[in-house]
């Protein structure tokens, strides 16, 4: 764990927090002795946790526009070389169950 002076902590915060956000920890210590321990905060939630949207389409219809959405995008698709279509192929998880109760 690394030890800053007051004094350099705060001309390279930026430094000491992502030393704390690598390492877990950076210590900041004052003349007087005092020694201050930076870390990162845990995060609570996940960062895919999305607020819901209030819709009136049924999950058919949804699911639908989700498809047609793919089908407008397959020319993007077909710009990938083959090898990594089917490489990205081999990745793909199966449908979740909310999806799957979906069609």
């Amino acid at each position: 764990m690394k030890v800053y002076s007051y004094s350099e902590a705060r001309q390279r915060f930026a430094d000491v927090l992502r030393h704390a956000q690598r390492e877990g920890q950076a210590q900041i210590r004052r003349r007087d002795g005092q020694l201050f321990l930076v870390q990162p905060a845990h995060r609570t939630g996940s960062p895919l946790d999305v607020p819901g949207v209030e819709t009136e389409l049924t999950a058919r219809e949804l699911v639908a526009l989700v498809r047609e959405s793919r089908r407008s995008t397959e020319r993007l698709v077909a710009a990938i070389p083959a090898s990594r279509r089917a490489e990205a192929a081999r990745e793909k998880r199966p449908p979740s169950k909310r999806v799957a109760r979906a069609r």
